[in-house]
């Protein structure tokens, strides 16, 4: 038995924007089948043929209820219902809501969270990646080491944080003289004493607004070093304690997935509960099985978010976050269930680069530490904790944000060798 398709529906449907295969398109009526119907009720349709038509701001807001979770179901999927009908009719290639920011007139946007949900395309704008300033550095004719300066130690045990909603950052942060200890490469051996970090120098302070400044020698010989988005935007290793488990997870999507279950991994998910280890202890096993959906990682404009999809806060330390808050670098940052923090920002990367470069070579290497994040699930550590460094913990991941390290490289070889002499201990 043919359905029939009210016109009005075949009418919004053919202003879909980009190509559908069957099973899309049949999935896009649905959406709009149970828009309309809802319209229909509170006298909106109108409102929603408008806009679709006219492709403009100048509408008005299109109201739906908002459900209790704020997402709509369609044909046994729900997503929220203002990033379905943007990517219905705007951008097929929309990701998340991490993309889309409202416009100003808009009285009923989702990030309102009020009783109605606009759902109108043009109420809402993307979110573009903004364009990072080149870095100029100082031509340099001495060679590139073949050993790098040593890192500082951080060895003390991190202090801790929870992150709450309300909470704002501090809109400036500051470069410490002397870098707290706790945290160490991938490479490095996991002893306490085994983390090399080096001094930045003089604190450096900056507001949201800074851009690129050229270098501070008065020379004209300078290298511009751009920013390129490499194919990877990260590569997440996964560890038990002190030990490595399986092969790193390299990202190419901007929205991705690492969770507790044993489904394969693909492009969008690094799935833990596949990877076996012989010499896994219970404890872990058991840590392992509370990991569940984990943790969702968005790259959205030169942003890094991560999201605690899973019913146990996951533990954060992020240097470049804890500055924008005003904390001290090591600092661990206990996620909750449901919430999500920005754990990165490559505008504010950019500016600290920027300034490092009039401080020499061993004030950019020290920004290494800043592209690696550190992520433990279900058991925290840090001062507060039983467990008080993060190879104490049962399961944890740790990031390397290849754009940001790969800009770092440049900068370095640009700059030539270090003031300081190089050790064997690099």
């Amino acid at each position: 038995m043919l359905q029939f398709t009210p016109p009005v529906v075949k009418e919004l449907l053919g202003w879909k924007r980009g190509e559908m295969s069957a099973q899309d398109e049949k999935f896009a009526e649905k959406a709009i089948k149970s828009l309309v119907k809802k319209l229909k009720k509170s006298g909106g349709l109108e409102d929603l043929k408008k806009a679709v038509t006219k492709q403009s701001i100048d509408t008005k807001c299109v109201k739906i209820p908002r459900s209790l979770d704020g997402r709509l179901q369609v044909s046994h999927k729900k997503s929220l219902p203002h990033v379905l009908y943007c990517r219905l009719w705007r951008w097929p290639d929309l990701r998340n809501h991490h993309e889309l920011r409202p416009v100003e007139k808009c009285e009923y946007a989702f990030q309102l969270k009020r009783d109605e949900v606009c759902v109108n395309p043009y109420h809402y704008t993307r979110v573009e990646t903004p364009a990072l300033p080149p870095i100029l550095v100082p031509r340099q004719t001495e060679p590139i080491p073949a050993e790098f300066p040593p890192l500082d130690d951080w060895s003390i045990v991190p202090e801790n944080a929870t992150f709450e909603p309300s909470m704002q950052p501090s809109g400036n942060f500051t470069i410490p003289e002397s870098p707290p200890p706790g945290y160490m490469s991938e490479d490095s051996e996991f002893s306490e004493s085994g983390s090399n970090l080096s001094s930045p120098g003089p604190p450096t302070t900056f507001s949201d607004g800074t851009t690129s400044a050229s270098p501070s020698s008065g020379s004209d010989d300078v290298q511009s070093v751009a920013y390129h988005e490499p194919p990877h935007w990260c590569s997440i290793s996964y560890y038990e304690l002190n030990q490595r488990i399986g092969e790193p997870f390299h990202a190419t999507q901007s929205s991705l997935t690492v969770d507790g279950f044993t489904d394969p991994s693909n492009s969008e998910r690094f799935c833990l509960g596949l990877l076996s280890n012989i010499n896994r202890t219970q404890h872990v096993e058991i840590t392992r099985r509370h990991v569940g959906k984990g943790v969702r990682l968005y790259y959205i404009a030169g942003e890094v978010f991560a999201e605690c999809l899973s019913d146990s806060a996951i533990f954060v330390q992020s240097p470049n976050c804890n500055q924008r808050y005003g904390w001290h670098p090591a600092t661990v940052v206990k996620i909750p269930p449901g919430c999500h923090l920005k754990i990165f920002n490559n505008q504010e990367f950019a500016a600290l680069l920027s300034q490092s470069v009039n401080q020499g070579f061993e004030a950019v290497y020290q920004l290494t530490r800043m592209c690696t994040i550190r992520m433990s699930f279900v058991k925290g550590w840090g001062a507060e904790y039983r467990r008080q460094h993060v190879t104490s913990t049962p399961c944890w991941i740790e990031m390397h944000l290849n754009g940001p390290l790969q800009w770092l490289d440049k900068v370095l070889q640009q700059m030539g060798a270090p003031h300081i002499p190089c050790s064997s201990m690099s």
